[in-house]
């Protein structure tokens, strides 16, 4: 790139646009003035930052290599900071009398290190944990040292995990057991009595609101768990049957992840408190008032009610949840509860960063084709190079379907004989030139022509990527969750192509083709041009969430290398933490294949193929070495 372009055509303050950064990036993502993506130690403008290019540098020098997922600690400390301090001005500025005690949901991100950075960050605000089976309450114990915060406990419970938490209770924990079926009732009190450990006992409520998003049937009279008013008040009677309504202390409901409408938000709070205000005056002590999830991510920084989006900030979410609870409470006179949130999306969101390499790419390139044809070509290629020679600003909607139709007529004569394959080849030059010529037209016209919709992506270029959607952004694949993804360098170049993204892992399904748009959804994402043998490096951002936790071994690919990072004031970083990815020795003993056994076996083909000289003693040495070193590698693309 000459100079003359870098100062006339293309800036940072362009790239920034293009790709949406300062807006999703929430004052943690930025581009430096040499164009790389910087990564701020908190929001406030004046923290240190490091660029993700020096990091990749200082990765591969380490011996790891692409794709890596790097953990950024500053992120989620400063998230948690962040909310929890949002809370704690709401109340002051609003005169609340309870407090607020955040928990992580442990299901967003169990990695070992995550809930351990969770409860370490969290513990001067006594931010807790959420767990939903019994595995998750052993690793909640196992880290959880806090016993002023919170250990919600959700989900199914047999007599194990409700011994874990009565015993948690004992040990001075503010373990809460919450019932999500009418029958949970029963083991829990009985097990206490067993134990003789008085439990803390909470409620999930089904509600009648229900929210927006990919999620609207976590809310709702049918949401699958949950007690209905009826239910509720039969618990309550139960409780005072036995004289144990004294265990009643929190009310929880869930309307679902990620929350785009603060209105439904509000909504929901409204009706809970009510609940909350009425189990009061049966005589429960109550005390606590869990609303569960659902503070969204901004993903695509469009700040509106879209289901990537938001249409509130989180000072706005924590006032209005304040402001809705006392609204209720206090004409009832009844005390303000501590209010407990699971915001496990927006605490970890932020905090991962997946980087990976483009291997190769295919573009779309416009085709030599002579400017007459061969009188002996078919009438259905002359009838589509007429089409190709005639487009102009006003017939495109036309000449785009005369296009397809003798497209497909001369593809099904191919399928009967009666052109040759030099023939196709040649047909097809001719069509994809045609939808070319049409797309640029189409780029002239303000007016949308639905059918034409689909062009840009029809010629798009393919990166081929060093990674699986499958293993490490699955929900964008199951659920067309979008993710802003941008190059990390050269942003001071013009990305002149237009390009979907393809992983490694030869599914058709195992692509990115749906990109952030501040006013809709891309089809494609604006790249650079690859450089003969220089590396391209891609970021996909805000990948915290679920994840590294809903990742399969689709083709056998496991999970990457993730290195946890910490910036330093100075604008320096320390990599505290290095995980080397699974090798495919690893993923194959997931799938029940034996190692070692599988050496043996290779060995004895190897041998057989001595025996029938099909190769030589010699050979074998090295073709086991090979075969053992594959054992060992990574399972994504090695240099």
């Amino acid at each position: 790139m000459n100079k003359p372009e870098l100062l006339g055509r293309w800036t940072k303050q362009k790239s920034e646009e293009l790709y949406g950064i300062k807006n999703w990036g929430a004052g943690y993502f930025s581009i430096s003035g040499d164009g790389e993506v910087m990564v701020n130690a908190s929001k406030d403008d004046n923290t240190a930052a490091v660029s993700l290019m020096d990091i990749v540098s200082g990765v591969r020098e380490r011996g790891l290599d692409m794709p890596v997922l790097l953990r950024f600690e500053n992120l989620l400390d400063s998230q948690i900071s962040f909310l929890n301090n949002s809370f704690n001005k709401a109340m002051k500025k609003l005169e609340y009398k309870g407090e607020y005690r955040g928990v992580y949901p442990v299901k967003v991100n169990q990695q070992q290190q995550v809930i351990e950075e969770v409860t370490k960050f969290g513990q001067r605000y006594h931010h807790g944990l959420e767990v939903g089976s019994k595995p998750e309450l052993i690793a909640a114990l196992s880290l959880m040292q806090d016993k002023e915060a919170c250990l919600i406990c959700n989900g199914y419970k047999d007599e194990e995990f409700i011994d874990l938490g009565l015993y948690a209770v004992k040990m001075g924990f503010k373990c809460f057991f919450v019932m999500e079926n009418p029958s949970e009732l029963d083991i829990i009190l009985d097990r206490s009595k067993t134990l003789g450990i008085q439990p803390n006992i909470g409620i999930r409520i089904k509600l009648s609101a229900k929210a927006g998003g990919h999620w609207t049937d976590s809310g709702g009279d049918r949401s699958i768990f949950g007690l209905n008013v009826s239910q509720l008040i039969e618990t309550v009677d139960r409780l005072k049957e036995k004289g144990m309504l004294d265990c009643l202390k929190l009310l929880h409901y869930h309307l679902g992840s990620q929350i785009p409408n603060i209105r439904d938000i509000r909504s929901a709070v409204l009706e809970a408190t009510q609940v909350y205000a009425e189990l009061v005056k049966e005589g429960a002590p109550m005390g606590y008032l869990d609303l569960g999830g659902g503070l969204a991510v901004d993903y695509d920084g469009s700040n509106t009610n879209y289901t990537c989006s938001r249409n509130y900030s989180v000072e706005e979410y924590c006032s209005d949840i304040v402001e809705a609870v006392m609204s209720v409470l206090d004409t009832s006179n009844v005390p303000h509860p501590v209010i407990v949130t699971e915001s496990g999306r927006s605490t970890v969101a932020y905090y991962s960063v997946l980087l990976f390499n483009v291997l190769d790419v295919e573009k779309f390139e416009e085709y030599d084709i002579p400017e007459q044809l061969d009188d002996n070509a078919s009438e259905q290629i002359k009838n589509l190079f007429d089409v190709h020679k005639s487009i102009n600003l006003r017939n495109i909607q036309e000449c785009y379907n005369d296009a397809l139709y003798y497209r497909d007529e001369i593809r099904d004569m191919f399928k009967h004989g009666r052109i040759n394959l030099r023939d196709r080849a040649f047909s097809e030059k001719i069509f994809w030139n045609t939808i070319n010529q049409i797309a640029k037209e189409k780029k002239k016209i303000k007016k949308p022509l639905p059918d034409l919709e689909d062009l840009e992506s029809a010629i798009a270029d393919i990166y081929y990527c060093n990674f699986s959607v499958f293993q490490s952004i699955p929900d964008s694949w199951a659920i067309d969750q979008l993710f802003p993804i941008m190059p990390i360098h050269r942003l001071l170049e013009l990305p002149k192509r237009n390009a979907v993204i393809a992983d490694i892992t030869c599914d058709c399904d195992g692509k990115i083709d749906r990109f952030i748009d501040i006013h809709d959804v891309r089809t494609t994402l604006p790249l650079h041009d690859m450089k003969n043998g220089d590396d391209y490096f891609l970021g996909a951002f805000l990948v915290g969430a679920y994840q590294e936790t809903l990742g399969d071994l689709h083709n056998l690919f496991g999970d990457t290398n993730v290195v946890s990072v910490r910036i330093n004031p100075d604008g320096t970083y320390d990599l505290v933490k290095e995980i080397q990815g699974d090798s495919v020795a690893d993923v194959l003993s997931y799938v029940e294949f034996d190692p070692k056994d599988m050496v043996v076996r290779f060995r004895k083909t190897a041998e057989a193929a001595i025996r029938d000289g099909l190769i030589k003693t010699s050979d074998r040495r090295e073709i086991m070495r090979a075969f053992e070193s594959g054992l060992r590698g990574y399972t994504y693309y090695e240099r």
